[in-house]
Order: structure tokens, then C-alpha cells, then sequence
């Protein structure tokens, strides 16, 4: 680069130290970005910032998408280069920006780990032999039957039930909205059994459904903790997080009804696109089962 494009650098980070008052981690992630694109600018005999074409940046960012950086990263780098450049706008040094309204190349979405029917049921029918395994049978069987989040799993309280009616209300979902879901019988009969033990054997202050031996509200870690400790307990040696429950309950209702809409009304999503990520899921099953069954799908051999 010329020198004085040398120089505007030098002073932007001194403005970004001195008068922003940047974070030491904010200013050294933007000087690494914006070194990348000055290595650009010397491959392509670029000398002045000015001289940066909209083509430049889409091709700068092309290339450290290829070289395998994130949609995180590449985001992080683009921010960098806007801020530069508008500092450069304000101080008349260009005309304009020309990272503005380039967009990071989109993450791939990963699909949720979900379990199938039978590793369900090796979970669930495992039996209890404890007051702390029935409790935690009743919150796993309703975690997987009503397709709660974790949050709103430790955030129901005894009056959000209505056993008789085989429902039960979330109050606090994720926007503040609630819903009301249905409980199935599975998971009435293990609520049934926990709340007996409970009202002998706890103290009955706490409204929470789901308590401590203590009487204490259970807290998401302490589930997470509770079902890792059932796993072991049960033999099994796949790593489950709470959430698979759930993901597993949209991927097997959704399989069997191809309702999308009522999934997503079950599941509490605000955009049915956060819920359409269950139907690659039931398409990637659909997909095993062709090439198993299909007679013209199996690969010839070599």
C-alpha cells in the first residue's frame, strides 16, 4: 500500500482506541481482518483504499470463503472493513464504502441430533428405583411428549397442569407467548406417580412441578445433569442433551402427520421456517429407506 494509505490505517485504529475506546479484542480482530485485505490490495497492485471497487471486497471475501473461514468469521471481517471504510468517509479520504451492502455467504444449518422410536424407548422403559428417578422419568416422558423447550420444562409450575384434561400450559415460552399443549398418556401416568411421592415426601411451598429433594425448583443445568446421570445409569453410551427430546418429538410427529403447521404450533416457533428444518430430517429418513428398499437404487458394483 502507499504510505498514506499506511498512515489512514494507523489512524483509524488510534480512533478506534482513543476515541470508540474499542475493546483490546475488538481492535486486534480488526487489525488481523483488515491486514487480510491489504494483502489483497498487494496481489492485485491496489496502492489507495479509495481505489477499492464493491467487485474487490466480493472478491476478497470470495476467496477467504474458499479458504475455508466461517460465515461467523467472514461477518466479523466484513464489519471490520465497513467500519474502516466509513471512518474514511468521514474523514473525505473516499467517496464511498465499498463493503456496504455485501452479505457473508450464508452457514450451512446443521441438523439437530434427534433419537429414534426405539432408542426412545430403551431411554423411557428403562424403570425407576428411586423418589429422584420417578421425578426424573415424569420430567423426560413429558420433555419428549409435549416437545418443550428446556427452559419452559423447568419453568412449569403445578398449576400449569391439567391432568384430567391431559394438557398442559406454557406460560413462559420464548417471546413471552403462551401455548397450551397436550400431555401424552405415557407421560400422565410417570407425572401421577411423581406427584404422589412428591406430596409425601417434599415439602409442598415450592408452586414448581419439578423440585429437588429439598423442595427447590430444579434449574435447566441440573436436568441436563439429572439426564446425562440417567444415561449412564441405563447403559447408554451416546451422549444425550435435553433438546434431543424435543427435537425427537418434532421429527416423529412430524413424520407421522406431515403436518408442518401444527408442529410448528406445538413447538412454539413464531416462523414455520425455524420448523421446516424437521422436514430435512424426515426427507434424509425417507432417503435411507429408498436406498435400502428401492430395487433400482442400490449402486452397481464395480
Amino acid at each position: 500500500m502507499h504510505p498514506d494509505a499506511e498512515l489512514m490505517l494507523a489512524d483509524f485504529f488510534k480512533q478506534l482506541t482513543v476515541e470508540v475506546r474499542a475493546s483490546e479484542h475488538t481492535v486486534k480482530s480488526y487489525r488481523r481482518d483488515i491486514q487480510h485485505l491489504s494483502r489483497y490490495c498487494k496481489d492485485k497492485a491496489i496502492s489507495q483504499w479509495a481505489d477499492l471497487k464493491l467487485t474487490d471486497i466480493r472478491a476478497h471475501i470470495a476467496g477467504r470463503h474458499r479458504k475455508g473461514l466461517s460465515s461467523k468469521s467472514l461477518q466479523r471481517e466484513l464489519s471490520a472493513i465497513r467500519s474502516f471504510y466509513n471512518y474514511l468517509l468521514k474523514q473525505g479520504q473516499t467517496s464511498v464504502n465499498p463493503a456496504q451492502h455485501i452479505q457473508a455467504p450464508k452457514q450451512a444449518r446443521k441438523l439437530p441430533k434427534t433419537l429414534d422410536v426405539d432408542q426412545l424407548s430403551g431411554l423411557l422403559d428403562a424403570g425407576t428405583s428411586s423418589l429422584l428417578e420417578i421425578r426424573d422419568l415424569a420430567m423426560f416422558e413429558l420433555f419428549y411428549s409435549s416437545g418443550l423447550r428446556l427452559s419452559e420444562l423447568s419453568a412449569l409450575d403445578l398449576t400449569d397442569l391439567d391432568l384430567p384434561d391431559s394438557t398442559l400450559t406454557v406460560r413462559l415460552g420464548k417471546g413471552g407467548k403462551s401455548r397450551i399443549l397436550p400431555v401424552g398418556g405415557k407421560a400422565v401416568t410417570a407425572i401421577e406417580n411423581w406427584l404422589q411421592q412428591r406430596a409425601v415426601k417434599i415439602p409442598a411451598a415450592e408452586p414448581a412441578l419439578f423440585v429437588s429433594a429439598h423442595g427447590i425448583r430444579l434449574g435447566q443445568r441440573n436436568i441436563e445433569l439429572r439426564l446425562k446421570r440417567w444415561c449412564i445409569k441405563k447403559g447408554i453410551a451416546e451422549h444425550i442433551h435435553p433438546h434431543m427430546l424435543r427435537h425427537s418429538f418434532a421429527s416423529h410427529l412430524l413424520e407421522s402427520s406431515q403436518d408442518l403447521r401444527a408442529v410448528q404450533e406445538l413447538l412454539g416457533h413464531s416462523n414455520i421456517s425455524t420448523t421446516q428444518i424437521y422436514t430435512h430430517l424426515d426427507f434424509q429418513h425417507l432417503a435411507e429407506i429408498y436406498d435400502k428398499a428401492h430395487p433400482r437404487a442400490k449402486k452397481k458394483p464395480l
